[in-house]
């Protein structure tokens, strides 16, 4: 007797429809998987410039989270912030919810799609960090006139980056990974990232591991981009070069993105909602599905995956249905047409144009504990007093000398916009009223407690206003502070 077969249970997916062009190009990736016959099935929540409307500050209202929290896996569109509603954006919210650390942002030379790059083979992924650097967010005016945004990295966040654009190597078959960072100028916060790029890249010796400066990254990508197979940086340099790469391909109609977590996983395209093109069915989807291509291999249907992803190479081979991004939006295809001729080819390959052999990407297991790195000595060699003031440098400095003369510490050096200006260097700079104020210990081997520091600031505030300050550390032996341009 023949065991009647079952057909596996279905995926759920919460799918997110969008803004703008978002929920064409999401129902074209719908249509696209359910031809296929994707083992899938979809949640619809919302997201977007409709929650804000509703007063949710998020947007992203609490049974869209919900859902997410028990499908882990998301396909969304693109998601608008209007003018004059909500706060935060819900894309970098809906990262962040989820701690979806890795943005990973792949871009191939495709059929049909004439570039100046066209014919150098081109096929890159950037992976990019996700939750941390400047998307944190964390901003104060420090004076009337000058702001301040943190710019937070840590080495548990490098590490699983890291980790992951590596294990995405190996699933895709590739042999060269790029570290791209700003290190030489941020030696403490880019520079983690690549002494972290460093030490991991010795676990994949079968990988080769190179190190670049972002900006020259930047240049090289324009000049030579098939040179490069994966690209790891941080959160914003990826924004930036990810919209670079993509442009070397067609543009951000063909740049799909995943973020990746250890939990749960948000598929999109790189594009925005373009309102202006909303309900008029003339944008092009294929960001949105080959969105959805990632996020079937991501959940292990890797032969729907490559059907769709052959499908996409013969329609753009064939070059009888374009969008109007392609070919001019007065003789280009509808985005229902073009998604029609992707069904009506699911099954033929492409002669020319090949499909990867992916496998699973394996995720980095990581420490979850908050002090992921952890100092066996510490100590607290002086304290930077960061002071709202209209006198010149000199005058400052003198008055802070006074001020100091009488407690454990005295002034270093004063700074301005990173500039020191006090003692005099002889630099001819244009201050503002944000000054750096840096305060030691004589004793090189001494510590710095709380109660000096209050009394120390309690006596600078006596005659100026303070808005911030920052300890001057040692961990291990080593300085975890840097000096200003000029210091000694």
């Amino acid at each position: 007797m023949t065991t009647p077969f079952t057909p596996p249970e279905k995926k759920l997916v919460t799918l997110i429809p969008g803004d703008g062009v978002g929920p064409e190009c999401v129902r074209a990736a719908q249509r696209i998987i359910e031809a296929v016959g994707a083992n899938v099935r979809w949640e619809e929540r919302q997201a977007g410039a409709s929650v804000f409307r509703q007063g949710i500050a998020s947007g992203v209202p609490q049974d869209t989270i919900e859902s997410i929290r028990r499908t882990r896996v998301a396909l969304k569109g693109p998601l608008e912030t209007p003018v004059g509603f909500g706060e935060k954006s819900a894309n970098v919210t809906l990262r962040k919810l989820f701690e979806t650390y890795g943005n990973i942002r792949p871009v191939r030379e495709l059929p049909g799609v004439a570039t100046p790059y066209s014919g150098r083979g081109i096929d890159l992924v950037v992976v990019r960090e996700n939750v941390e650097d400047l998307y944190a967010g964390i901003e104060h005016m420090q004076t009337p006139g000058v702001a301040q945004c943190l710019k937070l990295i840590s080495s548990k966040g490098c590490e699983k980056i890291v980790r992951l654009a590596f294990e995405l190597a190996l699933a895709e078959g590739r042999t060269r990974v790029h570290c791209a960072t700003k290190s030489n100028i941020m030696k403490l916060t880019e520079g983690t990232l690549k002494r972290t790029f460093e030490k991991v890249s010795r676990e994949y010796p079968g990988i080769e591991a190179q190190h670049i400066i972002i900006d020259n990254c930047a240049h090289q990508l324009v000049k030579k981009p098939e040179q490069f197979e994966v690209i790891v940086t941080t959160n914003m340099n990826g924004d930036i070069i990810s919209d670079l790469t993509s442009a070397l391909v067609g543009g951000l109609g063909f740049a799909p993105s995943a973020n990746i977590g250890n939990e749960v996983a948000i598929f999109e395209a790189v594009h925005g909602s373009a309102p202006k093109y909303a309900d008029k069915n003339v944008i092009n989807p294929t960001a949105v599905v080959q969105s959805a291509v990632m996020m079937l291999r991501h959940l292990g249907e890797f032969e729907a995956a490559a059907k769709i992803e052959h499908a996409i190479l013969v329609t753009l081979e064939d070059g009888k249905v374009r969008t109007g991004d392609v070919v001019g939006y007065d003789k280009g295809a509808s985005t229902s047409a073009f998604t029609e001729a992707i069904i009506a080819n699911l099954g033929r390959r492409s002669g020319r144009y090949q499909v990867r052999a992916y496998k699973p990407i394996a995720l980095p297991k990581i420490d979850p504990a908050p002090d992921f790195v952890k100092a066996k000595d510490r100590r607290v060699v002086g304290i930077d007093i960061f002071i709202e003031s209209s006198l010149s440098p000199e005058e400052l400095g003198k008055s802070l000398e006074h001020l100091a003369a009488e407690t454990a510490t005295k002034l270093k050096m004063i700074s301005n916009r990173g500039t020191k200006v006090y003692p005099t260097t002889g630099a001819m700079t244009d201050c503002v009223d944000h000054w750096r104020c840096r305060f030691i210990l004589p004793d090189p081997k001494g510590d710095l407690d709380d109660l000096a520091i209050f009394g120390l600031l309690q006596r600078v505030a006596s005659q100026h206003r303070w808005m911030h300050l920052e300890k001057l550390p040692e961990f291990d032996g080593e300085t975890g502070f840097t000096r200003a341009q000029g210091e000694d």
